[in-house]
């Protein structure tokens, strides 16, 4: 998106006061109104319509650049759809219910939010995908969770926490692969430097969620019983259910595409189901459409595992689409590159500018809650600002990820936000104050910038 070329050069009062609008009309009407998401996208669509027409803009142009802004997210579309089908197959097949099973034989009463964000992060930083470990770990814990009466916005919170460290470490990872490629370096470079905001943080999330793990007392155990009980009763637990999961493990560590990887767990992940269950094709595909329906009369099994299929997704791929419209608005409107020049020419010290690249990747995730733009236009315009003040581009990188691709997340409208509350049942704004990785990774980034720790002079990359 960042090649689409700015139609107009509006002054810096527009700018700003175009952004402010467009911030506050989304925040307003999902936070204070309970709205979801698209609405304020698409009424602040029509604003920049209105805007571009006084500009005298012709329609044609700005639609254009909703157009090029659109196409930027068709992978990740397909990425949503597999992800939906991936669900239900895994349910299918057992899979996701074999871990949620696993899953309650970890219920400890100490440390539990811990051995959660722990998990994730091993799980997260073996197939570098954060939706899909949240899609599948994400839900078992928050079944134990509820069996245990532990706080589902906190486990919320620790999955999202760990799933995120493992997007931002893995190799594996189309963020991390991302970060690296816009900037230009090395990309087992770019993870060893990342290492010295990300490890700090990892021990103090890890601390934190051992501090609030609750006392589980042995009375609510019965409970998790019961759910085990109803999960093999039912014949949802197999030891070969784990295969989908290991192959979607070896997929991965052999970098093969995520299209093919995902398709593949699914597909084996149908066939595995055969072995247990006499479900007809044609079930089949409408439950990989529909999503899998769960009917054991356990009420907390059944609506962890009601869920998945292609269908469910539209909603989050709807936003994704919208969204990635309203940035190509912003950018062939020439508002987004307007700010960056404007913060540009305020930035001469090292301190300055790793807060403003920051800044401005948590902003272009507030505005446009996409966080492949965020690495994007944050990583095109400060490149050049970086060498100014003499830092490796390594720096610059390590920026993009601690405060781009773990803040998505935290954003109620953001394409990650929302698949997250869609598909775990927990708002965003609920488990936000508990995702402590995210919260304290630009944080990080910023106390590195002004004191200068680990920050690498261009002549040592």
């Amino acid at each position: 998106m960042f090649k689409i070329e700015p139609k107009i050069k509006p002054s810096l009062f527009e700018a700003l006061l175009i952004t402010v609008i467009i911030l506050l009309l989304i925040s307003f009407s999902i936070i204070q109104l309970e709205s979801v998401p698209h609405i304020p996208i698409l009424l602040s669509v029509l604003l920049l319509w209105l805007f571009g027409a006084l500009k005298r803009v012709p329609l044609k142009i700005m639609e254009n650049g909703m157009l090029e802004g659109a196409k930027g997210g068709i992978g990740a579309v397909f990425i949503f759809f597999l992800i939906g089908v991936l669900i239900s197959s895994w349910i299918m097949s057992g899979t996701i219910p074999t871990m949620m099973y696993a899953a309650f034989e970890l219920v400890t009463p100490n440390w539990f939010y811990s051995v959660v964000f722990l998990i994730t992060a091993v799980i997260g930083l073996g197939i570098g995908s954060s939706l899909t470990t949240v899609a599948t770990l994400g839900m078992a814990f928050i079944g134990v969770g509820e069996a245990v009466d532990a706080s589902s916005a906190i486990i919320a919170g620790a999955v999202v926490s760990g799933a995120f460290f493992g997007d931002k470490m893995s190799p594996l990872s189309d963020t991390t692969n991302l970060a690296a490629s816009v900037v230009g370096v090395d990309l087992f470079t770019h993870i060893r430097n990342m290492g010295w905001t990300t490890i700090p943080v990892f021990i103090i999330t890890l601390i934190l969620f051992a501090f609030i793990s609750p006392d589980i007392s042995g009375a609510e155990f019965p409970e998790v019983k019961t759910m085990q009980a109803v999960l093999t009763d039912e014949g949802l637990v197999h030891w070969y259910s784990w295969l989908p999961l290991l192959l979607l493990f070896f997929l991965s560590i052999k970098k093969v595409s995520p299209f093919v990887t995902l398709a593949a767990s699914a597909v084996f992940g149908v066939l595995l189901s055969f072995l247990h269950s006499d479900r007809p094709l044609a079930e089949v595909g409408s439950v990989l459409f529909s999503g899998f329906v769960s009917k054991t009369g356990n009420a907390e099994v059944d609506a962890l595992l009601t869920r998945g299929g292609m269908d469910s997704m539209m909603f989050t791929v709807s936003l994704v689409l919208l969204s990635l419209s309203l940035g190509g608005l912003l950018f062939s409107l020439g508002i987004i590159p307007r700010l960056f020049v404007a913060i540009e020419q305020y930035l001469k010290k090292v301190s300055s500018t790793v807060t403003a690249a920051a800044a401005s990747a948590i902003g272009v995730n507030l505005v446009i809650g996409e966080q492949y733009l965020s690495i994007l236009l944050t990583g095109e315009a400060f490149q050049r600002q970086f060498e100014k003040v003499g830092l490796a581009r390594k720096n610059l990188a390590r920026t993009l990820e601690d405060a781009g691709t773990v803040i998505n997340p935290l954003v109620p409208w953001g394409v990650c936000g929302v698949f997250i509350t869609t598909t775990l049942g927990i708002p965003t704004l609920s488990y936000l104050p508990f995702a402590f990785f995210c919260l304290l990774s630009p944080i990080a980034t910023i106390i590195y910038g002004f004191t200068g720790w680990t920050l690498t002079k261009k002549e040592n990359e």
